[in-house]
C-alpha cells in the first residue's frame, strides 16, 4: 500500500524526463487477463512519445529501467490500480487499493495527483484490534484492509496472566492494571507508525479493553470509531463490512467540515478560487486547506514571469499535464491539507478553492 512517505519522496524529485504510467487493474480472474496487455500498450505509447522528444542515447538507461520494472509486475497480486514511475535515477512500482484513470504523463515531475486523489477520496485510516493474545494493526484505504505484519504487529502481552501464571494474590485490579500497561505499550508503538501523518483510528476489542486503551492513549482525539467484540480470529473479509460502515461516516463528516470551513473563510475573505492565484499563493506557502472537485484538472505552463497560464493541449516538457496536481503538491509540501469534494460542490468557486492562513 502506498504511504504518505512514498508520496513525499515522489513529489520531491525533479528530473527530465519523469515518466508516469497509471492504469486501473483487476483483482480477479478472468478480468485481470487484460492487465498485461494494457500495460504493454501504455509502455509502447510512452516509448513513442519519449523517442519523439529525446535522443536514443539519452533514453537508453530510462527505457532499460522501465523494461525491468514492467517485468517485475506481479499481476495476480494487483489491486484496483497500478502506478509506474521511471526516470534516469528512479524506478518505482505501486499496487493501488483504488482505481486510477489510464494515463501516460511525461513531465519534469512525476504525476502524483491521481495517487493523492485516491488516497484522499478513499479515506485512509488505522484499525487497531486489541487483545492480550494478539493485538492486530490493519491499514485501511477505503474498503481495502491490509494487515500489518512486520515483526512488531501483531503484539502479544507478556508476563503474568499472559505468558506466565498470575500471582496467587492477584485480583481483578491487578489484572486490569497489567492490561493498561500493555495497551500503553501498544499506543506508544502506534504513535511511531502515525508520525508522518495523523489518520483516523478505529479501535476494536471487548469493551473493557477498548476503555483501557482510551484511558492511556496519547492521541485520544484520533480515535474516531470503535468496534465491540473479540477479533482474534476474524478475517479481513469478515472485518471489512463492520469497518466500512464507520469509515463512511468519518468520510462524510470530513467533507461537510471542509465545506463549512470554506463558508467561514469566505466571510473572513481568506479564500481564493482563480486558479492562477491559487497557484501563486500555494507556492508561497499560504495555503491552509485546498478543496478540489474530484475530476477537475487542467493543463498549463509557467511563464517566464513565474505566473500560471492555462493551455489547450498537453505535450512537451514545458507543459504541465495537470496544474491541479502541481498545486496539490505545493500545498502538501508547505504543510497544508487537501480535501476532495463531489463534482459541483465548488461550482461557485471555479471547481477549486484555497483557504489561506493569512
Amino acid at each position: 500500500m502506498i504511504t504518505r512517505q512514498d508520496l513525499n519522496y515522489l513529489q520531491s524529485l525533479t528530473q527530465v524526463p519523469a515518466l508516469s504510467i497509471l492504469l486501473p487493474t483487476h483483482r480477479t480472474f478472468p478480468d485481470n487477463k487484460q492487465d498485461p496487455i494494457r500495460v504493454k500498450n501504455l509502455v509502447d505509447e510512452a516509448t513513442e512519445r519519449l523517442k519523439a522528444e529525446f535522443s536514443a542515447r539519452d533514453l537508453e538507461p530510462l527505457l532499460q529501467r522501465l523494461a525491468t520494472l514492467v517485468s517485475e509486475i506481479d499481476y495476480p497480486y494487483a489491486l484496483d490500480g497500478l502506478a509506474l514511475f521511471v526516470s534516469h535515477d528512479v524506478a518505482q512500482l505501486y499496487y493501488l487499493p483504488f482505481t486510477v484513470p489510464e494515463r501516460v504523463v511525461i513531465d519534469q515531475t512525476f504525476a502524483t495527483r491521481d495517487l493523492v486523489y485516491g488516497m484522499h477520496r478513499q479515506l485512509r485510516y488505522w484499525v487497531l484490534l486489541l487483545s492480550q493474545a494478539s493485538t492486530r494493526l490493519l491499514a485501511g484505504t477505503g474498503e481495502t484492509l491490509e494487515e500489518v505484519q512486520d515483526g512488531t504487529f501483531p503484539m502479544q502481552m507478556t508476563g503474568p496472566g499472559a505468558t506466565t501464571a498470575l500471582p496467587y494474590e492477584a485480583d481483578s485490579s491487578y489484572i486490569d492494571e497489567h492490561h493498561r500497561r500493555f495497551f500503553q505499550q501498544v499506543d506508544t508503538v502506534l504513535t511511531e507508525y502515525a508520525k508522518a501523518e495523523t489518520l483516523p483510528l478505529i479501535v476494536g476489542g471487548v469493551d473493557r479493553q477498548v476503555s483501557f486503551f482510551q484511558e492511556v492513549s496519547q492521541q485520544p482525539a484520533a480515535i474516531t470509531g470503535t468496534l465491540s467484540g473479540n477479533f482474534d480470529k476474524s478475517t479481513l473479509a469478515e472485518l471489512t463490512p463492520q469497518v466500512w460502515s464507520i469509515v463512511e461516516s468519518i468520510r462524510d463528516a470530513q467533507q461537510a467540515s471542509a465545506l463549512q470551513e470554506l463558508d467561514e473563510a469566505m466571510g473572513a475573505q481568506k479564500v481564493v478560487s482563480e486558479i492562477a492565484e491559487v497557484w501563486r499563493l500555494a507556492q508561497d506557502g499560504r495555503g491552509k486547506l485546498l478543496l478540489v472537485e474530484k475530476t477537475y484538472h487542467v493543463p498549463a505552463i509557467v511563464t517566464e514571469a513565474g505566473n500560471l497560464e492555462l493551455v489547450e493541449q498537453v505535450g512537451g516538457t514545458d507543459v504541465m499535464d495537470d496544474a491541479v496536481d502541481e498545486i496539490i503538491e505545493a500545498v502538501l509540501a508547505k504543510g497544508g491539507d487537501i480535501v476532495f469534494v463531489e463534482n459541483g460542490a465548488l461550482s461557485e468557486h471555479h471547481h477549486i478553492a484555497l483557504l489561506l492562513r493569512y
